[in-house]
Order: C-alpha cells, then sequence, then structure tokens
C-alpha cells in the first residue's frame, strides 16, 4: 500500500548529485592515480581497486564481492579496458545492491501494512540526525495527506524531547510526550494509543540513543515493541536504523550494535552531504542485508529522499 509516489524529480537528482560531491571527488581521484599508466585491468590493477575501495569506506567484505564479480568479467570478456572500469564498477555495484533493494516491489515511502496506524520506531545514536529525520518524515507524510503523531519515547535527554517538540510545531503535528525519566514504553504505549483513537495513518516513535550497555538497550526497546503490540499487534510495522554517513566505518560499527539488540529492517544514512565517505551506503546495505530506505543529502526537508540504488550508483559515478 503506497502512500508516496516513487518520482525522482529533476531538483531531486541535481540535489543527490551535490550531496554527493565530495565522496565522488575523492573516489575519483584515488581511482586515476590507481589505474595512471595502465590501460588493461589486469591483476595490479585490481589490487588499486581493491585499495581504493576500502579508502572509500566501502568496507572489506563488500569491496571483496565487487573485486570477485569484476574479475569474473574480466575472464569472460578476456580484454576489459581501464578506460571501462567506470561503466564496469558501476554495474556490478548496482548489481550488488539490487539484492537489497527491489526496486519493482518496494516503494520505499510506502506503508507495507493496511493496519492503521503504521507504527515505525526509530532508532540510533545521538547525534546522527535521528530527530531531524524523524521531523522530515513527518513533513513528507503530511505533505501526502496524511495524519501522523509523534512519540517522544527518548526520556532519557530532556533535549531530544524539547528537539521532538520543536519539529511537531513546526509541522503541526501531535506530540505525545511525558517529562524526563519517564518509561520509555509508556510514552510509546500512549503514542500508538493516541494515533489509533485518533485515526492517525502514521506513528513515529523516536528511542534513546544509547550504545554504552548494549542489554539495558536491548531490554529497554524490547519492552517497548511489547507494549506497543498491546494497542496495534503486530506494531512495529518498520524499525529505521539512523546512521551517520559522515563517520564512515564507525556507522557500519552502530548498525552492527543496534541488528543485535533488535531487529532493524531499514536504514536512514544522514549528512552524506557534508562528507567524502559515501561508499559507506555500498557496504552497510551490503553487509546487514537490511535495505537503505532514505540518505540525507542536505538540510532541506526534501534532502531526506528517498534511496534509489539506480540513482545513487549513478550519481556517484558519474564524472
Amino acid at each position: 500500500m503506497s502512500f508516496f509516489k516513487k518520482i525522482f524529480t529533476k531538483e531531486k537528482k541535481e540535489n543527490l548529485d551535490k550531496g554527493l560531491e565530495k565522496s565522488k571527488a575523492s573516489f575519483f581521484d584515488k581511482l586515476s592515480k590507481a589505474v595512471a599508466g595502465k590501460s588493461k585491468v589486469d591483476d595490479d590493477v585490481l589490487d588499486e581497486l581493491e585499495e581504493v575501495l576500502v579508502r572509500s569506506d566501502v568496507g572489506v567484505n563488500t569491496t571483496l564481492k565487487i573485486i570477485e564479480r569484476i574479475e569474473a568479467r574480466v575472464a569472460k570478456d578476456k580484454y576489459l579496458g581501464t578506460d571501462e572500469l567506470n561503466q564496469i564498477l558501476r554495474e556490478e555495484i548496482a548489481g550488488l545492491l539490487s539484492e537489497t533493494h527491489d526496486d519493482q516491489k518496494n516503494d520505499p515511502f510506502g506503508l507495507e501494512s493496511e493496519e492503521k496506524p503504521y507504527v515505525i520506531m526509530v532508532v540510533g545514536v545521538n547525534g546522527v540526525g535521528k530527530t531531524t529525520t524523524i521531523g522530515k518524515l513527518a513533513s513528507q507524510y503530511k505533505a501526502a495527506g496524511k495524519s501522523v503523531v509523534l512519540g517522544a519515547a527518548d526520556t532519557f535527554r530532556a533535549a531530544a524531547i524539547d528537539q521532538l517538540q520543536i519539529w511537531a510545531d513546526r509541522v503541526n503535528v501531535p506530540i505525545v510526550k511525558q517529562n524526563m525519566g519517564s518509561d520509555p514504553a509508556s510514552v510509546a504505549y500512549d503514542s500508538v494509543e493516541n494515533g489509533k483513537a485518533n485515526g492517525a495513518d502514521v506513528v513515529i516513535i523516536d528511542t534513546a540513543g544509547r550504545l554504552h550497555n548494549k542489554v539495558n538497550l536491548m531490554n529497554e526497546l524490547t519492552k517497548i515493541k511489547r507494549v506497543m503490540q498491546k494497542v496495534v499487534p503486530g506494531a512495529p510495522h518498520e524499525v529505521l536504523l539512523v546512521l551517520d554517513g559522515s563517520t564512515g566505518q564507525n556507522a557500519f560499527e552502530q548498525a552492527k550494535q543496534f541488528s543485535a539488540a533488535t531487529e532493524v529492517t531499514a536504514l536512514a544514512i544522514t549528512k552524506l552531504d557534508g562528507t567524502a565517505k559515501g561508499g559507506v551506503v555500498i557496504g552497510i546495505s551490503d553487509q546487514l542485508q537490511v535495505p537503505v530506505k532514505y540518505i540525507g543529502v542536505g538540510e532541506g526537508i526534501e534532502d531526506l529522499q528517498i534511496f534509489d540504488r539506480l540513482e545513487f550508483v549513478d550519481s556517484f559515478f558519474n564524472q
């Protein structure tokens, strides 16, 4: 069931191109140095390419998969020139991403359950842009004519509640909150109950971003999920992990820890416009086998974009 049309406008494509400029410039600078003076894709070039991909935050395991794919192409075609390397990389990385992103079946802004409200639990450490992502999502759902309720279940920090209130006021959507130090599960329960009672289409629940004690985090998230299911069986319908793309491989480590604490079903990778670490999108998606649903390529509300693997690869490799 889709409430958002998956349309990549010219303006959004330009924003994506601009947002990936630093990553692209850094990658091609390294790549051009790696193949300088070489005309054929051979073992030496592949060794250099492997290093370039790792240094571009694609990650070791994903890099090895890409190299294996290119080696297979070289073996099949017998001769590949270095001038073809860019196109080969486009095709193989798009193919790799297609294993976790089915463009035909998934509309990333679609609500995959017909039950109302559709409940999204948002997780991630402090500082990754979690609250901003929630606010931008709320704005985009509202722009599509859908009613939204926000739940301030990050009761560990007073600032988190205040920040979500600012977004609720800005977007003009209701927020359910309690005092700092309140039981997060109680806030989540009230939020879902409010959404159900008022016929809301979407309830978005913020959660605390602590990772210092994974056992406590796991217990807290499990409890939140359990109490929400008393109101809406099957909730949350989506567990969205927000990661800061500018932290590179640190984002991957966070992703692994949160995946161990709760069942993450989708990823949002933010702050890609201010960094040269855009390759982390490829590695995280591949290694976790969890689809990237949104990427942040700027400060504007519209700069939280649907992740389209083909558009992303096109922007990343378009010189």
